[in-house]
């Protein structure tokens, strides 16, 4: 079983993945082998958000010269995920018909990200 951390790896700190945050889209370099049921687990343990959907990006190494030789710079997988920003209150029916409010309260941003909004 991975952990949360072995997960996500890194922040992908761009302009392009800076501006979607105020959409509530937050970029992640990610395990290779991560599914995008973990990737979701993973980031609402780690940052305490609703997330709402996951896309993720297989890239391959570029491939790079040195002198003669050629050679690969690592490949990696992007996620990009996307949470809830509204915040509010889930409501559902209970036994008896009852409507219920769930207890879980998120968070609408992502303050660790390393920069505000």
């Amino acid at each position: 079983m991975k952990t949360a951390q072995d997960v996500i790896l890194a922040p992908v700190i761009t302009e392009k993945s800076v501006n979607e945050i105020a959409g509530g889209k937050y970029t992640f370099k990610v395990a290779p082998t991560a599914s995008k049921t973990e990737i979701a687990d993973a980031v609402e343990k780690i940052f305490n958000v609703k997330v709402t959907s996951v896309n993720t990006a297989n890239f391959d190494g570029k491939i790079k010269r040195q002198r003669y030789a050629l050679g690969r710079t690592p490949a990696f997988k992007k996620a990009i995920v996307t949470i809830d920003t509204e915040g509010n209150a889930v409501q559902y029916l209970a036994k008896g018909g009852k409507a219920t409010k769930s207890k879980a309260s998120y968070k609408t941003s992502i303050e660790e990200f390393g920069f505000g909004q």
